[in-house]
């Protein structure tokens, strides 16, 4: 009877659950909201979830999307806040809209990537990315589960910028953070692959595993190189006074302001 999309994260030490851990959290904070779920049919129902381009284990997020089937209509916001206090601090519902477009895991077209190099010298990270910016192709190599592939690791890379990170935390040490805009592509480009293609053009090898957070993601805007909002064509759809569980409500409900829980 309805679709809602969420948007989520995945802060802190959160970062390194898998997304099947993640898909079991849900579920328990679906039964504890007490969501009218849709369900599959079959000898195994299964809840109505459609999850869209996980970010990988280990790294952090403030844009995963997913999508829910209800089987009663239910007022946006209040179902955002309830979810939202269903889960563990670290996986916080930040969004929700319903769902009055088609095709929505065809806008995830790119991500926004920020990654945090400690003990890089800033102008160290800047000559490695203006070298991996003027290569053509950059070839890496990760292991798949059909083996060892190699790939292109430039092509899907539409902007990289390092900057210097003293004025977050001054006195630590030297740091560089990179902000990377990423291509959806096949196989897919995952910062990882980018740091293996930044050592391979330009020797540059972070003592200590990067910490890595996904930004954004959503449409790609080609002429600017950024990424705008996948959920605003539903909220540019909704009606200027939508129908909820209780009827027709002026203040709304399809529309949730973005923020950090």
């Amino acid at each position: 009877m309805q679709r809602i999309r969420l948007r989520y994260t995945k802060r802190g030490r959160l970062r390194f659950t898998s997304h099947r851990d993640f898909q079991r959290a849900f579920e328990r904070a679906l039964r504890r909201a007490e969501v009218p779920m849709a369900y599959s049919a079959g000898f195994t129902p299964h809840p109505k979830v459609s999850y869209a381009n996980a970010a990988p284990t280990g790294t952090g997020s403030e844009a995963e999307y997913l999508e829910i089937q209800l089987a009663e209509v239910r007022e946006v916001g209040q179902l955002r806040k309830l979810l939202d206090e269903s889960l563990p601090d670290g996986l916080d519902i930040t969004d929700a809209v319903e769902a009055r477009t088609s095709s929505f895991a065809e806008r995830l077209e790119a991500s926004v990537w920020e990654l945090r190099l400690d003990g890089v010298e800033p102008a160290d990270a800047e000559r490695a990315v203006a070298a991996f910016l003027a290569a053509e192709q950059v070839d890496v190599q990760r292991r798949t589960k059909n083996g060892l592939r190699t790939f292109d690791a430039r092509g899907a890379v539409i902007r990289l910028e390092a900057r210097d990170a003293a004025a977050d935390r001054p006195g630590d040490g030297p740091c560089a953070i990179l902000r990377l805009v990423v291509r959806h592509a096949t196989p897919a480009v995952r910062p990882d692959d980018v740091l293996s293609g930044l050592r391979a053009t330009a020797d540059l090898a972070p003592p200590v595993p990067a910490a890595v957070t996904r930004l954004a993601q959503g449409l790609l805007d080609e002429e600017s190189g950024t990424v705008t909002d996948p959920l605003a064509p539903d909220r540019d759809a909704a009606p200027a006074f939508p129908t909820t569980a209780a009827g027709p409500s002026p203040a709304g409900g399809a529309q949730v302001p973005e923020g950090s829980a």
